[in-house]
């Protein structure tokens, strides 16, 4: 536990471009605690809302490579059987569909749009 929690303090300071983008300009706004680079059991996932249960997690091209795609679904599923739900959206929606992913999480944290 205690490797991941150093594991994730580097993360933090060493966030992606994109990472970066849905922290300072959406999800720091927000009127709800994230946290960044949070661990959840054996995991680290890249945003946690934990009044909402909700793991939101950014995917860059390692995702959709060798053994990424099977490491997310296990992820996901030890996630989810433990009650959270994950968000996953790719670099390239972060980049061309900023709006689109804003409205995505708003809408799972039960905010409508005004």
């Amino acid at each position: 536990m205690e490797k991941r929690i150093g594991i994730s303090k580097i993360l933090r300071k060493n966030m992606t471009k994109e990472e970066r983008h849905l922290w300072y300009d959406f999800l720091k706004g927000l009127p709800l605690t994230v946290n960044r680079q949070k661990v959840l059991g054996p995991y680290i996932v890249d945003f946690f809302i934990a009044s909402k249960k909700i793991a939101i997690e950014l995917d860059g091209s390692q995702h959709f490579q060798g053994k990424g795609p099977e490491r997310d679904r296990e992820r996901d599923e030890w996630l989810q059987t433990n009650g959270v739900t994950v968000l996953r959206y790719t670099n390239l929606q972060i980049n061309r569909e900023f709006d689109t992913v804003c409205r995505d999480i708003l809408k799972h944290l039960g905010f409508s749009e005004s």
